[in-house]
């Protein structure tokens, strides 16, 4: 099998690996496409420790099905979390939070950069019909978006700031836009400012944020800076909500949050049927994001593409 190999924080294209095979409850799935988002960025950079398989955005086809062959020839995508289902997280009702959970591409599981990959049943949701992969590949992003709704009560009162109008907060900002909120993004080049444009959403220079003026704000920058500015721009008592991840330590005066009384949130995956229902709705349309589209055996110069700033997402078609 062809595929991207992660080891010892060097990124290579392989043509030996092994093709997986499915284990108790798990189907065989072949990548029909798969998205690099900044977390696979991180994790070349040594975000977290892995060897394997890189990759967890995708659509795919059920190649094989063992346990229920009714599923084998549909096009499907895959939460990314495998839980044990026994474990005191799983039991409470956090399985993303599983103590003996594998990681699609992240943590004790191969990814979706490659030919082919592997996931329980119980993760798959059909891609509905009529939804292109190039919409169908954004699904577990604009999960992670939706996440943020799932945490946090969003009033179409409130005033909502997304701070980073990149590849997740794009996807943040939009979906925020459809809860009827006064949503503005921090933008840094006019690109941002397009894609931003057909759902109303605002867009503000860094240095056009009003101090204390937000009900919640949303760090999508994955940056010190970004979260210096989100606090800056939270009024006291509001929310600031932290949606990516990065490689390094932010240094934080937590004075100022404990004496604002600011809530802080950690928010990772979402839930992927509503993602799903906007798709089939076609109330967004991810399209404009992608810049470029790469065969899988030039994998490693696709990465550096979506390294490169300014830069929003980059496929892979293996």
């Amino acid at each position: 099998m062809r595929g991207l190999w992660l080891e010892g924080g060097r990124l290579t294209f392989r043509d030996d690996l092994p093709r997986p095979k499915p284990g108790p409850g798990e189907a065989l799935l072949r990548v029909r496409l798969a998205g690099i988002c900044a977390t696979d960025l991180e994790m070349v950079k040594g975000y977290y420790p892995f060897t394997g398989v890189l990759g967890h955005e995708f659509v795919a086809d059920v190649v094989s099905a063992p346990e229920a062959p009714a599923w084998e020839g549909r096009r499907v995508v895959g939460e990314i979390n495998v839980t044990c289902g026994a474990c005191a997280q799983c039991l409470a009702g956090r399985p993303t939070h599983c103590e003996r959970r594998t990681v699609l591409g992240i943590l004790g599981r191969d990814g979706v950069f490659a030919e082919y990959t592997t996931l329980p049943l119980a993760n798959l949701h059909p891609a509905p019909a009529g939804v292109p992969d190039e919409v169908a590949v954004f699904t577990e992003p604009l999960a992670a978006a939706l996440e943020v709704q799932q945490q946090v009560h969003i009033r179409p009162t409130d005033k909502v700031l997304v701070v980073g109008a990149g590849r997740l907060g794009q996807l943040v900002a939009w979906s925020l836009s459809l809860t009827g909120a006064d949503v503005a993004a921090v933008v840094r080049h006019d690109r941002q400012v397009a894609l931003l444009r057909p759902y109303r959403v605002t867009p503000l220079r860094e240095q056009q944020v009003p101090r204390w003026s937000m009900d919640v704000v949303v760090e999508a920058t994955g940056s010190p800076a970004g979260l210096a500015l989100a606090k800056d721009a939270v009024h006291p008592r509001g929310v600031v909500v932290l949606k990516s991840t990065y490689a390094g330590q932010a240094r934080v005066d937590l004075s100022r949050w404990v004496v604002d009384e600011v809530q802080m949130v950690g928010s990772r995956c979402g839930p992927f049927a509503p993602a799903l229902r906007h798709w089939a709705a076609t109330r967004l349309d991810p399209r404009p994001l992608i810049d470029a589209i790469y065969p899988l055996a030039e994998g490693v110069a696709a990465f550096a593409h979506a390294a490169q700033s300014g830069v929003f997402k980059v496929l892979l078609r293996p």
